[in-house]
């Protein structure tokens, strides 16, 4: 019997068979080669007038970002496809294959969850109604839901006083996650009998039964004062009595210049785009996501830090070797904003009810996040699409990766190059008080954590071993 198949079609199950190959030796599953088959597909479906050969960079990047704008895609389907086209070009051997970023669009793909800092901060409750389930914590034991509910009146009442001061959404989060615990701890009693005796009992015992860090302790303290004083209107009496967890005395990561220049040689694209403005510029890492379009002077070459640590602004420094690469970013998101406004999709989130006082700036160009998601995706809260900053977990995994293959035996992450930028300033014989001003420090102790390196070999002994 004579195969009816005919010789394209022949190749073209060559092709294919090939394929399924490669991404069986890559350890996609049986049951998943499929749907990489299809997402391959329907990718050249979109270009089918074009030779695969013909393919460039723009037309995957084209592809991908009218992907991302399907809503209804979710998170693992939109890095399926990534990779399934990314072994498209893998097989073909396209010699232009690492001039996309492949990097950023997998690890930016991940949506950002009702609970991210950035979405929760937006909601408030209505009529002072307090915040259910989905909108707060995730529980970690099922005991505080009904915690929650038995004191959902205070808990409003703390919501919303913590939001009219303007305290952090993370500040929020803790503060809100000790209070319910504290609450469960004596659920037994009626809240008005609650005094700074139980407080001082529920402290130590963070200290001697959970064996919480100094921090942990405090920050359970500071949640229960701001409770029992703003809330509650019931200030505490002395808190002396209690027994204080114990402090460690630890000092910052720092990588030596050449351990920096080893790290960023292993990250390419955004992530190496991310983590030199991370060292250069001395930036906290979400101060460095939530960077905005209009925060980056280039003709005076600084970086102004908005609404940092304890609601404060400041301008640091724009290294002049990522201007280049920073430049060609923000005009590649340009283009992606202007798709994104084609489709009625082009709003950002905007800090401090601005939307409301001005209604058409959370589209304009300049609020765009500068390192913005691969993806549009729906907020939970407001059920507006938008496209928000990626996540922070994308540049947290691309340092401790990067840090591995440069072989650094260090806890290298992304605090790490924030520690370096002050560590090689005053090695540099900057003033400390310059170095202070630029890592946004409120007190100038705590920037004097930095010149533990300046002593070498501590406080500048020379070991008696070196002097025989």
């Amino acid at each position: 019997m004579k195969d009816s198949s005919s010789p394209s079609e022949k190749s073209i199950q060559r092709f294919w068979d090939n394929y399924i190959d490669l991404i069986r030796k890559k350890g996609i599953k049986t049951g998943e080669q499929r749907w990489y088959v299809y997402q391959a597909e329907q990718y050249i479906k979109a270009y089918a007038d074009l030779r695969l050969a013909q393919h460039t960079p723009d037309n995957v990047t084209q592809y991908l970002n009218k992907l991302g704008q399907e809503t209804q895609l979710a998170d693992w389907q939109f890095r399926q496809a990534i990779l399934a086209i990314q072994n498209l070009f893998v097989l073909t051997k396209s010699p232009w294959l690492d001039e996309v970023d492949w990097s950023h669009w997998l690890q930016s793909s991940t949506s950002l969850t009702a609970n991210h800092p950035t979405l929760a901060r937006e909601y408030f409750p209505p009529d002072g109604g307090f915040v259910s389930e989905k909108q707060t914590l995730e529980q970690k034991q099922a005991g505080l839901k009904a915690v929650k509910q038995k004191h959902k009146v205070v808990l409003s009442e703390f919501i919303a006083e913590v939001r009219r001061r303007a305290y952090s959404i993370r500040t929020e989060q803790a503060y809100l996650e000790w209070i319910v615990r504290f609450f469960a701890y004596y659920d037994s009693e009626p809240l008005a009998s609650l005094t700074s005796k139980h407080v001082s009992h529920y402290l130590e015992y963070l200290a001697v039964n959970r064996n919480v860090a100094a921090s942990t302790q405090n920050q359970a303290l500071n949640a229960l004062v701001f409770l029992f004083h703003q809330v509650m209107k019931q200030p505490l009496d002395d808190l002396e009595g209690f027994v204080r967890a114990k402090r460690p005395k630890q000092l910052p990561v720092v990588l030596t210049r050449s351990e920096v220049d080893k790290l960023l040689s292993q990250l390419s694209g955004t992530q190496w785009l991310m983590t030199s403005l991370l060292y250069g510029a001395g930036m906290r890492l979400m101060e460095c996501i939530r960077l905005r379009v209009m925060d980056i002077d280039f003709e005076y070459r600084q970086i102004v830090i908005r609404d940092g640590k304890g609601q404060k602004d400041r301008v640091v420094p724009l290294p002049q070797k990522v201007i280049p690469a920073l430049k060609a970013h923000i005009e590649k998101r340009k283009g992606q904003h202007d798709k994104d406004l084609a489709v009625n999709f082009g709003g950002v989130y905007l800090p401090h009810a601005l939307e409301r006082k001005y209604p058409n700036a959370a589209t304009e160009w300049k609020w765009q996040y500068v390192f913005a998601s691969a993806r549009l995706s729906v907020d939970p809260r407001s059920g507006k699409t938008r496209r928000h900053h990626i996540h922070e977990n994308t540049l947290q995994k691309s340092v401790k990766i990067a840090s591995d293959a440069a072989g650094i035996l260090k806890k290298v992450n992304c605090r790490a190059m924030r520690h370096s930028f002050a560590t090689h300033l005053l090695e540099s014989g900057y003033d400390i008080r310059t170095v202070q001003e630029l890592l946004g420090h409120a007190d100038v102790s705590t920037t004097m954590i930095y010149t533990h390196v300046l002593n070498r070999g501590g406080k500048g002994v020379v070991s008696p071993l070196d002097q025989l």
